[in-house]
């Protein structure tokens, strides 16, 4: 035991012992200028191979730099070399200022390169101290104001510090959900899209024929975090305010900020993305991405890439393009004609499901669409049902009678006079892509039987009924799922119905039969 006390005590003595290294040597800083030296330890221990001193280091460093910002201690403007501080007739003030802002330049590459670092505590303090230092700047700029668009806020280090973000090795999704907290700022929020943009042009021009999926993740998660807020034309949450000619700022001004939020999105969806981030970004567009643009018709090219893709892609692209087709009254030549040929078994599997067939009943809710097209869509439903499984037979029955309804003209496929003197060939082709000559009024819903399931029996029978005018709801039908049926089933009550036998309810229980007389689980 005596061993590893003595250990402890040596280490409770270390770590005590930076920890007072770093604080004399910080207040030696801030207390006097002859101490200046003191800050080349400091920042050395950013690069200590032990994150607990890392952290020590990093928070004593936000605290120098922030007060030498606040005492106009950091040199302003284009900074000399370090080397020509002995030469020239430079003041001893002008010389130490000099100094502290090359220190300063040295501490940020450093806290840069931790944000990479393996420990998220690096990771995280280092992120903040930055995200201070930026605060700092903004408030005191270390550069000569040289345009009064974008006033004195320090977009460099802000987009060096986005440049570690959307790392092409590393996932950084976890840091930049830490780094939402500072999205929420209007000006920071502003000068970030922008060095997003700026970098997704950079990276992705360079990498074209590149997968490179860790920085598209990346990207999506840093740019997923990004809202726009939607109250009144101006900003008012700012990480530090300039009431110098506010109404000139770009970045109070709420049309300014959807547009660089819709540039940045632009951006990144002009490129060839994977499969896996087509569905990532179609599942948020019509929610999280059209509202917040300034005109979400320009999104038409990548919605129409993307439903032209297939599968399930090409279902989750249906929200966009319904949401520019309603609300922005996009024509969309063959819509109706590709919405049909989405029209395959694999819909009844994917997990879209239930917003496939809400956009489709939507889609397919005006009276003014032609007989045929209806009729197409109907026939098709019918021979799907052939090898849908019941809880897909459950939405799909229904969902059949209600189109009926809603389009009387295509009542023929269910009460046809001459049926029986036609020929028992079904004249539909299911093969056929184009809705319009795949003969489906001269058809019928021959498919629409009956089910071994007794509740899909149940409505398939309706289909021979007088159909009513009011519809059904199937909203509740839509996410139903195989467990809840079976669920249903189990609770629901049995009639007891005599028999000729005895009905088994354990393994080997009847003792008359021959296995329960020779054999026992016992």
């Amino acid at each position: 035991m005596a061993p590893s006390t003595d250990s402890n005590v040596k280490e409770e003595n270390s770590q005590g012992s930076y920890k007072k290294d770093i604080n004399t040597k910080t207040d030696h800083v801030l207390q006097s200028k002859k101490h200046a030296n003191d800050i080349f330890d400091v920042i050395e221990y950013l690069q200590s191979e032990k994150d607990k001193q890392i952290i020590f280091a990093s928070n004593a460093c936000r605290k120098i730099f922030c007060e030498l910002s606040d005492r106009g201690d950091l040199y302003v403007g284009d900074l000399p070399e370090e080397d020509d501080l002995m030469s020239g007739d430079r003041s001893g003030e002008e010389k130490y200022r000099i100094f502290m802002r090359h220190r300063y330049n040295s501490c940020v590459e450093i806290l840069l390169e931790n944000i990479g670092h393996e420990s998220f505590q690096v990771k995280e303090t280092s992120l903040c101290t930055l995200m201070r230092f930026v605060a700092a700047e903004a408030k005191h700029p270390l550069q000569n104001p040289d345009s009064s668009e974008h006033f004195c806020f320090p977009r460099e280090l802000l987009r060096n510090l986005v440049e570690r973000l959307l790392s092409e090795k590393e996932d950084m999704s976890l840091l930049i959900s830490r780094f939402q907290e500072f999205l929420e700022m209007d000006d920071v929020r502003y000068y970030v899209m922008s060095s997003v943009r700026d970098n997704i042009y950079k990276v992705m021009s360079r990498k074209k024929k590149a997968e490179i999926p860790v920085y598209k993740n990346n990207v999506f998660t840093l740019l997923s975090n990004i809202n726009i807020p939607t109250q009144g034309p101006k900003m008012k949450k700012f990480l530090v305010r300039q009431d110098y000619r506010l109404d000139e700022w770009k970045v109070a001004k709420l049309k300014e900020h959807k547009r660089a939020f819709e540039q940045m999105w632009l951006m990144f969806l002009k490129f060839k993305l994977p499969s896996f981030m087509y569905k990532k970004i179609l599942v948020i567009l019509h929610e999280s991405i059209m509202p917040q643009m300034s005109d979400p018709t320009l999104l038409i090219d990548f919605l129409s890439a993307a439903y032209d893709i297939g599968g399930a892609i090409s279902l989750l692209a249906l929200n966009g393009l319904f949401v520019l087709i309603h609300q922005h009254n996009l024509d969309y030549p063959d819509f109706y004609k590709k919405l049909y040929g989405l029209l395959d078994p694999s819909i009844f599997h994917v997990k879209y499901r239930a917003r496939f067939f809400h956009l489709v009943n939507i889609f397919l809710s005006s009276t003014h669409l032609p007989a045929y097209l209806v009729a197409a869509f109907v026939k098709r439903f019918a021979r799907l049902s052939l090898t849908a499984p019941p809880t897909a037979l459950l939405i799909l029955l229904p969902f059949i009678c209600n189109l009926i309804r809603r389009h009387p003209s295509c009542r023929i496929l269910i009460h046809r006079p001459s049926a029986a003197e036609e020929p028992c060939d079904d004249p539909y082709v299911m093969e056929e892509e184009d809705p319009a000559q795949c003969h489906a009024l001269e058809s019928s819903l021959w498919e629409i039987k009956t089910h071994y399931h007794p509740d899909v029996a149940k409505a398939a029978l309706t289909i021979n009924e007088p159909l009513t005018e009011q519809e059904e709801d199937i909203s509740e039908l839509l996410e139903l799922s195989a467990f809840e049926v079976m669920e249903r089933e189990l609770k629901a009550e049995s009639k007891t119905i005599p028999l000729e036998f005895d009905t088994a309810t354990e393994l080997l229980k009847s003792s008359r039969e021959v296995l329960g007389v020779h054999f026992s689980l016992e």
